[in-house]
């Protein structure tokens, strides 16, 4: 009825995958985080819960159809979708899930800066214990480490009887980390749109533009490391954002006074 394998464990006959599970619980539990900090932008659970259906799966897509673009191998049609196979990759997620919130605010006449606001905290949520899911799946992992005083674990992590640095522990720590720092701020009433948007693209693009210089296995695009391109893209684009809206709050602030 029960077994515990090296990628899945067995359920009543079943095999499930460790990094499939991981990441519906850290949807699961993105949601619940989602629907308690809906208040601090004026939201309703109900808007959450409906959100969650655009989102959830345009981000399985949308992490699927990254990968299978940047991974260098050849897919038929029905293989692109085959993603119980393993291989998808969190910015083609953060990317499905910002098209499904752009749909739901443009059918639902709802902000798209305050969805994003509340959703960024369960999006690093997510994005931590899915990285934990990469340890059974021995993806994501960093560069091989031959010296023989830092082969441990956790700080590396064998695959295929090698030692690599373990990145996926390093991201899931800042992860769920920047998780607690944008709850902390959300919930102190950091009250202008698009500000906890604006650090996401920052911090997180900072954090996963470091550690994409230790991977041993980063999807490709040509010569350049595809996701450290986007990282830097996405700390340019959060500054740019972080200003506009800062100077946008000063000239209503200005106004009112």
């Amino acid at each position: 009825m029960f077994g515990f394998y090296d990628k899945y464990f067995l359920l009543f006959g079943l095999n499930i995958s460790y990094y499939g599970f991981l990441i519906a619980v850290g949807m699961g539990i993105g949601v619940f985080i989602a629907c308690k900090l809906a208040k601090f932008r004026g939201l309703k659970t109900e808007d959450i819960l409906v959100l969650a259906c655009y989102v959830l799966p345009l981000s399985v897509l949308g992490a699927r159809i990254y990968y299978v673009l940047f991974s260098g191998q050849t897919y038929d049609f029905w293989e692109v979708f085959a993603i119980w196979e393993g291989g998808m990759a969190i910015y083609g997620g953060v990317i499905g899930g910002a098209i499904g919130v752009g749909l739901y605010c443009l059918i639902h006449k709802k902000n798209f800066f305050d969805l994003a606001d509340v959703a960024v905290a369960p999006l690093l949520f997510g994005q931590g214990i899915g990285r934990i899911g990469c340890f059974f799946s021995k993806c994501c992992y960093g560069i091989e480490i031959t010296n023989p005083s830092m082969q441990w674990f956790p700080l590396c992590t064998q695959i295929n009887g090698d030692w690599h640095l373990s990145t996926f522990f390093f991201e899931s720590f800042f992860d769920l980390l920047l998780c607690i720092v944008f709850i902390i701020l959300i919930c102190k009433k950091v009250r202008t749109r698009g500000i906890m948007m604006s650090l996401y693209f920052i911090f997180y693009g900072t954090v996963r533009c470091v550690i994409e210089t230790f991977r041993g296995d980063s999807l490709m695009l040509g010569s350049v490391k595809v996701s450290q391109l986007l990282s830097g893209l996405l700390i340019v684009a959060g500054v740019v954002f972080l200003i506009i809206f800062l100077i946008l709050k000063h000239k209503r602030q200005k106004i009112i006074a």
